[in-house]
């Protein structure tokens, strides 16, 4: 018998549950159908091809459909030039304003407030919230490396991270992989179309689709399965750009210095001796001396001309030695066609140009450049929407590891913040005005579900929510105000009971108030005479508010003890008093009233409390609905069932070859 391999959640094991279950879950897209099953099942009776063929581009009519040497499918799967691709953009990232816009776009798409976090977690339930948020903040550190993702996805179009699963924790750590050595691998299975796998060509690897997050930029078929690059659009005009440059700071440098142009006269030398002559003139005017290394001797040698040289031409006799200045280049200031090509570049990088430079062309309005914000802000959004997409994927995956089922795997949400204040400034003044025209046209026009309808574009369920929740809120407020006006009558009364003279208790004065009433009164003062304390009183002849307190001399005087000392004892022995304890106790707790082993022995159960294991969010209900938990049960019991019967299968099977042996 093979021996049984305990290892079956280890996510790099391929034999493994874990490892298969991950991988038929994104196989796929992660969506829960829903159905009408009834319509289902007539449609099934009526229509025979219906288990078949679901839509016209379903999985069963790809897998038909399948030609592994379909030009199609073979440009989809080839690697187009990515390599070239990327070495232009390797290139292009030494250009000051391509550098820069890449750390703009990373800057906007990362934007964060000391009020609003870099990410943003929308869920309902606070377990699956709280396991999320120790996956982004702490586990992927998101606010530090977000920043690098996003510039080097924007450059390349492509950004490829390995996931660390651990079976039991989850997502513990990712790896960033090389961008140009890895492939992604689509329509290599013929009975699986949505099966995706990458291949590290180097390192001779394959890894499945939830072990890789790829991070890339679609909108351009020409690169698919690839990403586009924001910087693609600009290759052509970086190499004009940078062609053009290089020609005008050669120009410069060659036409801007200014030479001095030297006629000599040669009188009647013949013509092969003048050029003899004119070095002997030039060497006498200008010498160039150039020192020996070894002999450390001056050494008179021939200059070359070069582009600070002047020149030198001989004329014959009737023209006398003239000495005249050759200006520079003249056209070193015409930069028009620099100017073209660089404006195209920025419409390519799709960068408003004030943000990036402050000459001729970034002098702009502040509505244009608000208008351009606001544009700029929707490529930044499009881009934010690819981040979000593979970072709810890693979530995923790290609430499947840790036992995460069914709808609790897509219950959330990722947003990341708006990167333009101004365009959050011009929905709120959207909105603005669409509440001054419903306030206007409710009165006496239209009715609210005719201005939620047409106005607001609420549905009808949207329109009777919201009337229940404005309802809900009137209810609170009448609520609050009837708190308040009890607390205001209750300290009208407060004030009133201790009368007006006396100061506030919370201002800390000793002296009592004059009308406070008096205090406790001794005993030895009870029988005073009330004439003589009339006088001591000053004549105050107005009702007492409250009646005064009577003597308490002794700690344990009661009003029936008749100057008797009453000692209590510590045990009660009276037959009544535990049956009516237990008997009042009983109506508010039925349990009180009876002989359970809470009441007879308490505290003895604390055993059984559960630990909390998990933290604060630990719940003893399980996560899955109750039909998918009961179908898993079942599977388990199958699956165990049907070991056994192998195992028992198998041991007959060696007895009784044993047992043959044995006779043999």
């Amino acid at each position: 018998m093979a021996p049984k391999n305990k290892n079956t959640r280890n996510t790099r094991n391929t034999s493994s549950e874990l490892f298969k279950s991950l991988t038929r879950l994104f196989s796929g897209p992660i969506i829960n159908y829903r159905s009408q099953s009834g319509r289902k099942i007539r449609r099934q009776h009526l229509d025979k091809y219906s288990s078949r063929f679901k839509t016209a581009s379903g999985q069963q009519f790809k897998k038909s459909l399948y030609n592994p040497l379909d030009q199609l499918s073979a440009n989809a799967m080839q690697n187009q030039r990515r390599v070239e691709r990327y070495v232009d953009f390797d290139q292009m990232e030494y250009m000051p304003e391509i550098a820069s816009s890449l750390d703009i776009y990373a800057d906007e798409m990362t934007t964060y407030s000391d009020l609003r976090p870099m990410l943003g977690i929308k869920c309902g339930n606070e377990e699956i919230k709280a396991v999320l948020d120790n996956l982004y903040s702490k586990i992927l550190n998101i606010d530090y490396n977000l920043f690098g993702w996003a510039r080097t996805m924007c450059k390349y179009g492509d950004f490829f991270l390995y996931l660390d699963i651990d079976d039991k924790f989850g997502v513990q750590s990712v790896i960033s992989l090389p961008i140009s050595e890895l492939e992604r691998l689509e329509g290599q299975d013929a009975t699986n179309p949505n099966y995706v796998q990458y291949q590290w060509n180097s390192a001779g690897m394959t890894f499945e689709n939830w072990q890789v997050a790829h991070f890339r930029v679609l909108g351009n078929d020409k690169h698919a399965p690839y990403g586009t690059s924001i910087l693609d659009p600009a290759r052509r005009i970086f190499r004009q750009l940078t062609l053009v440059e290089d020609a005008m700071m050669a120009y410069r440098v060659i036409r801007s210095s200014e030479r001095r142009l030297f006629k000599i006269d040669v009188g009647g030398i013949p013509p092969h001796e003048v050029e003899q002559y004119m070095e002997k003139i030039v060497t006498q005017l200008k010498r160039h001396s150039v020192i020996d290394s070894q002999s450390g001797r001056v050494d008179m040698r021939y200059n070359p001309m070069s582009i600070e040289e002047d020149y030198f031409i001989p004329v014959r006799p009737g023209s006398a030695t003239e000495i005249t200045n050759l200006a520079g280049g003249q056209n070193t200031t015409a930069i028009d066609d620099v100017k073209y090509l660089r404006d195209k570049l920025f419409s390519a990088l799709k960068i408003p140009q004030a943000y990036l430079t402050m000459g001729e062309g970034a002098t702009e309005d502040k509505t244009t450049l608000a208008q351009k914000d606001i544009r700029f802000a929707r490529t930044i959004q499009r881009l934010q929407r690819v981040i979000t997409s593979e970072l709810e994927k890693i979530g995923i995956i790290h609430l499947y590891t840790l036992g995460f089922r069914g709808d609790d795997l897509i219950n959330f949400k990722i947003v990341l913040n708006n990167p333009s204040k101004i365009s959050e400034l011009q929905e709120v003044e959207h909105w603005k005005a669409k509440f001054d025209i419903a306030a206007g046209a409710t009165e006496g026009y239209f009715s609210r579900r005719w201005v939620a309808e047409n106005i607001f574009g609420m549905s009808h369920e949207d329109f009777i929510r919201n009337q229940r929740e404005m309802y809900y809120d009137r209810k609170h407020d009448a609520a609050l105000q009837q708190v308040a006006e009890a607390a205001a009558a209750g300290e009208t009364a407060g004030v009133a009971g201790g009368g007006g003279g006396g100061a506030p208790a919370d201002l800390g004065l000793d002296t009592p108030a004059p009308d406070a009433g008096p205090a406790e009164i001794p005993a030895a003062d009870a029988g005073a005479d009330p004439a003589a304390d009339a006088a001591a009183g000053g004549g105050d002849d107005s009702m007492l508010l409250a009646v005064p307190p009577g003597s308490r001399n002794a700690s344990r005087l009661t009003p029936g003890a008749k100057n008797k000392v009453y000692n209590p004892v510590k045990v009660d022995k009276r037959k009544s008093s535990g049956p009516r304890t237990r008997n009042y106790a009983g109506h508010r707790n039925a349990e009180k009233s009876s002989n359970t082993i809470r009441n007879v022995f308490p505290g003895s159960e604390i055993n059984t409390i559960p630990s909390i294991a998990k933290g604060i969010y630990e719940n003893q209900d399980s996560n899955y609905i109750l039909k998918e938990s009961a179908e898993e049960v079942k599977l388990f019991e199958v699956n165990e069932s049907l070991h056994s019967l192998i195992f028992d299968l198998e041991t007959r099977q060696e007895k009784l070859l044993t047992e043959q042996d044995n006779e043999d």
